[in-house]
C-alpha cells in the first residue's frame, strides 16, 4: 500500500511538472520550452532506436529497418502527436505543413549526416579500388548510370500519379529521385558476405569496389543534381549552358578537391599529429570536415560531399583508423538519431493513396531493375558468366544511408514533397529487405560465377604457426609492443576476433590470431619489415624464457589463495553454477585423475559438457603442468575449453582422502571441478578464488560431513551467503 501512496505521488509530481513546462496553448514556445522538447524528444529517440535495431537483428534483418520503423511509429503522423498530460500536442507535434520535424532536431540530423559520410570517406579503400578498378568501375559506373536513368524516366513517365504537372528529365523531383536512386548501401551486402565467407571472392571483391565507384560517383550525381536545380529553380526558359558550366563547375570543384585533399592528406595529417593524443587527433580531424562541409554547402554543394572529401582525403594516412576509433561513440549515437527522424518524416497516410502506392511500386521496380542490369551487364564483360553477374548486380541492390541523405537534402529545400518522401523510403526499405535472403541463396548454389578465373593478386598473406594458443597470444602482445615503439598505429578492429591494423604513413599491415596462428596481410614490399618484427619478437620470447627457467617458488604463491582476509565478502555464490544433480557426496575413484573423469562424467551426463574428451585433455594437461591441489584438503581441477558454453561446475567429496600432490601434502577430500569457455567471458578467476576462501575450517567441516548431495548443496549454499558455514 505504502508503495502505491509512493508511486502514484511521484505520478502527480510528474504530471505537473510537465504541465508546468508545458507551452501554454497559443503562445509562442519559448527558447527554454523548444530545448526541453528537444532533450526529450532526443531521449525518446535513443531508445526507440536501440530498441528497433535489437528487434529486427533479432529477426535476422538489418538494424537500420529497425530504426526507421522505430521512428515511424513514434514520428509525428503517428504515436508521437497523441496528446499526453502536459503535452497537448504530443511529444513529436507536426512542426509546419512543410517540415514534420523542428529546426533543432534536422540540425542534429545534419551533424549526423557529415558523421556518417566522414566515416564512409574514411572506410574508403583506394587501394582497393585502384587494384579492381576495371571490373569494379564498370560495375558502379554501369550501376550509376542505369538507376539514375531508369529513377528519372520514372517520375517522367508516371508522374500523373505522383505530381499535379508532368514533368521533364531535369525538374528537381525527376533529378533527386534519380540521384536518390544510385547510391547503394553496401554495409549489409558486406554483412551478408562475411557471414557466408564470400568476402574475399571474385564477386566480393568486385561489389566492394563497384561500391567504392558507386559512392564516388553518387556524390558526383549529388552535387550536379544540386547545381541544375539550382540553375533551373527560378522557371521560365532552361539556359542548356549555364547547366553546363554548373556541369563543369561541379565537377573542377569535385576534382580540385580531391586533388589537393590527396596531395595535402600527409600535411594534414602530421598538423593533426602535432595534438598527440588520439583523441585530439579525432576531434580536430572532425572539425576540419566540418568546416569543409560548409563551405561546399556555400559553395552550392552539398554538405555532405564536403565531409565525404575530406575523409577520403584522410583514408590514406596513418591516422584513419584511430580516428574512426575515437568517433565510434559520437556515430554510435548520432547516427541512429538519424535514421529514426528520417522515418518520422515518413506519413504512412499518404502511402495509403493507391496511386502514391502504386509509383512507390514502380519505381522500387525501376530501382532494382537498374541495379541488376546496371552492374550486372558490365560483369558479364568482365569474365563473369550469368550466375556471376546477378551475384553483383544484387550485391549492389540494397540502398540506404546516402540514399536516405539525398533524400532528406531535397525535402528540407522543397524539392521533394511527402508523397515523394514517403515513396523514397519505401524504395529503400524494401530493396534493402529482398536483397539479403536473393543473395545468399545465388552464393548457395555450387556454381563458379567466372567464365574463366580472374587473378586477385596484389596481397600477400604470411602465416607463422605456434605449438599453442598461449604461446601465440604472447607473442601477438609482443608484435604489438614493437610496432608501437616504432611509431606505428595499432587500431583494434576487432577484439573479440583479435583482428588489428598497423599502419605508418602508406604501410597498411593486417594482423590477425587464429587459434595457434598469427596470420599477415600485407603488400609485398612490406614481407622484410614483418620477417624482422617477427625475428625479434622471437628473441625477445626466447630471452624471456631464459629469465623464467630460473627457480620460482609457485607454492609459496599457490598457498595464499587460502590465505583468510578478514574483510571477506563471496562476490559468487557457489550454487550459481551448480545444483544437487552436480554433487557427489563419495566418490568411487582411488586416484586424482579417475576422480577428476567421475566429475566430468556427470557434468557430461547433465549436457553440461558437449566433448567429453576435449574437456578432459584440457583439465589433464592442466594437472601434469602443475597440481591442483591446494592446501587443507581442497583440490581444484580446473580448465578453459570450447567443449562448454558457460561456467561449469561438479564438487566430488572423498572423505577418506586422495594423493592430489597437494601443496601441504595432506590428503585431498573435497575436490571442485570447474570448466570455463575459452572465449566468452565468465568469472572463472574469481570462482576459483572464491572456492578457497569460502571452503574455510568451518565450511569444509561441515561439508565433509555431509551424508547426501542435498545436504551438500544446504552447506554450500549457506557459506556462500554468509562467507562461512552456518550451523544445520
Amino acid at each position: 500500500m505504502k508503495n502505491l501512496k509512493v508511486k502514484n505521488t511521484i505520478w502527480i509530481i510528474l504530471g505537473l511538472a510537465s504541465t508546468a513546462l508545458a507551452n501554454p496553448e497559443g503562445s509562442a514556445p519559448s527558447m527554454t520550452h523548444r530545448m526541453m522538447m528537444l532533450v526529450l524528444q532526443l531521449g525518446l529517440i535513443l531508445f526507440a532506436a536501440r530498441i528497433g535495431n535489437i528487434l529486427f537483428e533479432k529477426l535476422k534483418l538489418p538494424g537500420v529497418l529497425g530504426e526507421l520503423t522505430a521512428g515511424i511509429i513514434i514520428g509525428p503522423y503517428l504515436l508521437g502527436r497523441l496528446a499526453l498530460p502536459g503535452f497537448p500536442q504530443g511529444f513529436f507535434p507536426v512542426y509546419s505543413s512543410d517540415f514534420a520535424i523542428s529546426p533543432e532536431l534536422y540540425g542534429i540530423c545534419n551533424v549526423a549526416a557529415i558523421v556518417l559520410l566522414f566515416i564512409v570517406g574514411l572506410e574508403t579503400d583506394f587501394k582497393l579500388f585502384l587494384r579492381y578498378s576495371l571490373a569494379g568501375g564498370m560495375v558502379g559506373l554501369g550501376g550509376v548510370i542505369f538507376s539514375f536513368i531508369f529513377g528519372d524516366l520514372t517520375a517522367i513517365f508516371f508522374s500523373h500519379l505522383l505530381f499535379d504537372k508532368p514533368l521533364t528529365f531535369i525538374s528537381p523531383a525527376a533529378i533527386l529521385l534519380g540521384v536518390i536512386s544510385t547510391a547503394t548501401s553496401v554495409g549489409i551486402t558486406a554483412r551478408i558476405l562475411t557471414e557466408q565467407k564470400k568476402l574475399d571472392s571474385p564477386e566480393g571483391v568486385t561489389i566492394l569496389a563497384g561500391a567504392v565507384i558507386d559512392d564516388v560517383l553518387g556524390i558526383v550525381c549529388l552535387a550536379i543534381g544540386m547545381g541544375v536545380i539550382t540553375a533551373t529553380r527560378g522557371g521560365g526558359q532552361v539556359e542548356w549552358g549555364a547547366i553546363g558550366l554548373i556541369i563543369v563547375k561541379a565537377t573542377l570543384i569535385l576534382g580540385v578537391a580531391v586533388s589537393i585533399g590527396m596531395a595535402a592528406s600527409t600535411k594534414i595529417s602530421t598538423l593533426l599529429k602535432w595534438f598527440h593524443d588520439r583523441t585530439s587527433i579525432a576531434i580536430m580531424a572532425f572539425g576540419f570536415a566540418l568546416l569543409v562541409a560548409g563551405l561546399f554547402e556555400e559553395a552550392g554543394l552539398a554538405m555532405i560531399i564536403g565531409a565525404y572529401l575530406m575523409g577520403l582525403s584522410l583514408s590514406k594516412t596513418d591516422i584513419s583508423r584511430g580516428i574512426i576509433e575515437r568517433l565510434n561513440p559520437i556515430y554510435a549515437l548520432v547516427v541512429p538519431i538519424f535514421f529514426v527522424v528520417m522515418g518520422m518524416m515518413v506519413n504512412l497516410q499518404l502511402l495509403f493513396s493507391w496511386k502514391i502506392l502504386a509509383f512507390g511500386l514502380i519505381y522500387t521496380l525501376m530501382a532494382i531493375l537498374a541495379k541488376v542490369l546496371g552492374c550486372g551487364l558490365p560483369s558479364l564483360f568482365n569474365r563473369f558468366n550469368l550466375l556471376g553477374a546477378m551475384r553483383i548486380g544484387f550485391g549492389m541492390l540494397p540502398r540506404g544511408e546516402v540514399a536516405l541523405i539525398v533524400t532528406s537534402i531535397g525535402l528540407a529545400n522543397g524539392f521533394l514533397t511527402q508523397k515523394v518522401f514517403g515513396v523514397s523510403v519505401m524504395m529503400i526499405l524494401i530493396t534493402t529487405l529482398v536483397a539479403p535472403p536473393i543473395i545468399i541463396s545465388l552464393f548457395k548454389i555450387p556454381k563458379v560465377g567466372q567464365t574463366k578465373v580472374m587473378a586477385y593478386g596484389g596481397k600477400r598473406q604470411i602465416t607463422f604457426h605456434f605449438p599453442s594458443f598461449q604461446i601465440a597470444n604472447i607473442l601477438l602482445s609482443k608484435l604489438l609492443e614493437i610496432f608501437n615503439s616504432e611509431g606505428f598505429f595499432v587500431y583494434t578492429l576487432s577484439p573479440i576476433d583479435q583482428l588489428y591494423q598497423i599502419r605508418k604513413n602508406e604501410i597498411a599491415i593486417g594482423l590477425n590470431l587464429q587459434d595457434t596462428d598469427i596470420i599477415f596481410d600485407c603488400d609485398e614490399k612490406d614481407v622484410p619489415l614483418i620477417n624482422t618484427a617477427m625475428l625479434e619478437v622471437l628473441a625477445e620470447f626466447e630471452r624471456t624464457l631464459k629469465e623464467l627457467r630460473k627457480p620460482v617458488d609457485t607454492n609459496a604463491i599457490a598457498q595464499q589463495m587460502q590465505v583468510a582476509t578478514k574483510e571477506f565478502e563471496p562476490h559468487l555464490n557457489l550454487t550459481s553454477f551448480i545444483s544437487p544433480d552436480l554433487l557427489i557426496p563419495h566418490l568411487k575413484a582411488n586416484d586424482k585423475y579417475a576422480a577428476i573423469e567421475e566429475l566430468l562424467a556427470l557434468l557430461y551426463k547433465h549436457g553440461l559438457v558437449k566433448d567429453y574428451e576435449a574437456a578432459k585433455k584440457v583439465v589433464f594437461d592442466r594437472e601434469k603442468l602443475m597440481s591442483t591441489g591446494i592446501q587443507f584438503g581442497i583440490a581444484i581441477p580446473h580448465g578453459k575449453t570450447e567443449a562448454v558454453d558457460n561456467l561449469v561446475c561438479a564438487i566430488g567429496l572423498k572423505p577418506e582422502g586422495l594423493d592430489f600432490k597437494s601443496l601441504d601434502g595432506a590428503p585431498t577430500r573435497i575436490i571442485v571441478l570447474s570448466l570455463a569457455p575459452r572465449e566468452a567471458t565468465t568469472p572463472h578467476l574469481q570462482f576459483l578464488s572464491a572456492v578457497g576462501q569460502i571452503l574455510n575450517d568451518s565450511g569444509r567441516e561441515q561439508l565433509l560431513q555431509c551424508r547426501t548431495a542435498k545436504q551438500m548443496y544446504r552447506v554450500l549454499k549457506e557459506t556462500g551467503l554468509n562467507g562461512s558455514a552456518a550451523e544445520k
